[in-house]
């Protein structure tokens, strides 16, 4: 869809104040073009007949005109504005409606600082379109009109004398305006670019101190900068080369009206009130397109964010139900099985997972292990369909997760992914995130699984205390505890845990199994770890190694005879000597 369609679908709801805000824009501009008509008035019938009541009947009726032209004024801006105000809106909830409907393929085509940028930035820009549209972008058409109309009711012969000069005019503001909204365009880009540096370093801020990165992250954030304010004075520079250029014409305009008409006068072919009202009509033709050229950045600005906008609105998410999906039976059991799972991230040359073939059984623990950058993240994303698979199939209770509801896939479907993440509000609301419906003391019933009850009771407020941006006040265990916490309230069938117990010791991280396994028995625990303490007594481990299914088995199985597996776990615990050493664990 166009920009000018597209916004203009988000104008409709708010028809009747647009046309309501025209109304009183049209009878603005009916004052506006009879003024130069009754001050024609006054010098040929009231000046040069000398008749003075003429003369102050005609000034108190222009005064009058002109404020009930600024009573109409009013009202245009007031209800334009509402308008604008009202497509902004619309257009932030849209893209963040939209923005939610993404899968995880999708964000990963739009940077944050780029989303960030169109939620706020790109929004404005075709807020202020709407705007000045229904105010000076319709205004000045509608007066250049009725004055060209006039200029030539007044005298035909002048009327055609100017309009080539009025021709040129219009034709260099277009020309203007087209040029301007690829430049426009740049500097979103470009605009957008910097609040990615800027969001990196706010998130990151402790990151950078620690390294000691403050200077080169200063660079980064200034070399961004600079492009920025270099490519706006381009733009700035090329926009005001326009205002020169029309100012001569229009010069030119003036000069030949004052020439020509004077002609006529001498003639007697046209009267001074004539030529007055004529060079009135000409300024009042003219002045529009001034209007229209220095808001051109405003129109080449909304347009170019509006392309920006529709790149969001226009992108069709990945991950969607079929026409016929199914619902999980309320009897599912939680079975998964991978055949033959090829994935691969976006145009990446080489595919992150490579022919997995796996069942997790029902109600049991398997644990995923291997080296950084394995595909164990990307193996358990595939589960509540974050992702869908390249090749190859993953079933649940065997039904094609494709075929499933996705809405009630996720109901069932506990994650706790590898970056905590909180919102600020309390703990409740935080927790909460996991069923909306839970009682208080659901909710805390599942942060005593998650070993988190101890802490939040000695907080000062308890569950009621704020949770800050991020989770600042909280420590990196404390965060994760209540992130199992609140994947637990749910009690779901499937609870994924991907490597979501790293910032805990190994014997909270035992108690924290030990809960689950007894508070929710019946539940299939997925876990990615990077400790091998974590897997030692999971019913299966499976291990990764470049994207293949290397091995798989218990612990015991697999120290004898899988390689990896063994190398892994001799690097963490030492070499073996006698019995194998069982550490923390799975209970």
């Amino acid at each position: 869809m166009s920009p000018l369609r597209q916004i203009l679908v988000f104008v409709r709801p708010y028809g009747r104040l647009a046309v309501l805000s025209l109304v009183l824009l049209v009878g603005t501009i009916a004052i506006d073009l009879s003024i130069p008509r009754l001050i024609q008035r006054i010098i040929d019938r009231g000046i040069s007949m000398h008749d003075g009541s003429l003369v102050l009947h005609t000034a108190v009726l222009m005064i009058g005109l002109s404020v009930l032209g600024a009573i109409l004024a009013i009202g245009n801006n007031y209800f334009s504005v509402r308008v604008g105000e009202g497509v902004a809106a619309d257009l932030r909830d849209a893209l963040f409606t939209k923005i939610q409907s993404f899968s995880h393929a999708n964000l990963d085509r739009f940077p944050t600082g780029d989303l960030l940028v169109r939620l706020s930035s790109d929004t404005n820009a075709a807020q202020r379109w709407a705007m000045v549209t229904l105010r000076i972008g319709t205004r000045a058409p509608l007066l250049m009109t009725g004055s060209l109309i006039l200029m030539f009711r007044t005298n035909a012969e002048l009327a055609v004398k100017v309009l080539p000069l009025l021709a040129a005019t219009l034709a260099v503001t277009f020309w203007f305006g087209l040029r301007m909204e690829p430049f426009f365009g740049r500097v979103q880009k470009q605009l957008a670019r910097l609040n990615q540096v800027l969001q990196e370093n706010i998130a990151g801020v402790r990151l950078v101190k620690a390294f000691a990165r403050s200077a080169h992250e200063a660079g980064r954030f200034a070399a961004a900068n600079n492009a920025l304010a270099r490519l706006t004075v381009k733009v700035m520079r090329y926009m005001e080369s326009m205002a020169p250029t029309l100012g001569f014409i229009i010069g030119t305009g003036v000069v030949l009206v004052i020439w020509a008409g004077g002609c006529q006068v001498i003639r007697n072919d046209l009267t001074l009130g004539q030529i007055v009202a004529f060079s009135n009509y000409m300024l009042t033709t003219v002045t529009p397109l001034i209007m229209m050229a220095r808001l051109s950045n405003v129109w080449a600005s909304g347009m170019a964010s509006m392309r920006r906008i529709n790149k969001v609105l226009d992108e069709v998410p990945d991950i969607q139900d079929i026409e016929a999906a199914q619902s999980l039976p309320s009897d599912s059991r939680g079975a998964i099985r991978f055949e033959k799972v090829v994935f691969t991230y976006g145009n990446a040359a080489a595919p992150v997972l490579r022919g997995i073939d796996l069942d997790i059984e029902p109600g049991r623990i398997t644990a995923i292990l291997g080296a950084t950058g394995s595909g164990k993240s990307t193996l358990v994303n595939l589960i509540p369909r974050f992702y869908d698979p390249s090749q190859g199939r993953i079933l649940m209770d065997g039904t094609d997760l494709r075929h499933l509801n996705r809405k009630t896939l996720l109901g069932r479907i506990g994650v706790v992914p590898q970056e905590t993440i909180l919102f600020s509000g309390s703990i409740l609301d935080n927790l909460r995130l996991g069923c909306e419906d839970a009682s208080k003391e659901d909710l805390m019933a599942a942060a005593r699984m998650a070993q988190a009850e101890d802490f939040i009771l000695r907080l000062p407020q308890g569950a009621d205390s704020r949770v800050e941006e991020r989770g600042v006040n909280l420590s990196g265990g404390q965060k994760q505890r209540l992130a199992i916490a609140r994947a637990l309230v749910s009690r779901p069938d499937i609870l994924i845990l991907d490597d979501s117990t790293s910032a805990v010791d190994i014997e909270t991280e035992a108690r924290i199994h030990t809960a689950i396994q007894a508070g929710l028995p019946h539940t299939t625990l997925v876990i990615v770890a990077q400790r091998i303490t974590t897997v030692l007594k999971a019913d299966q481990i499976i291990v990764l190694d470049q994207g293949r299914l290397q091995a798989r088995g218990n612990h015991a199985r697999l120290l004898a005879h899988s390689p990896v597996y063994r190398e892994i776990f001799e690097s963490q615990l030492g070499p073996l000597s006698g019995d194998t050493p069982v550490m923390g664990g799975l209970s």
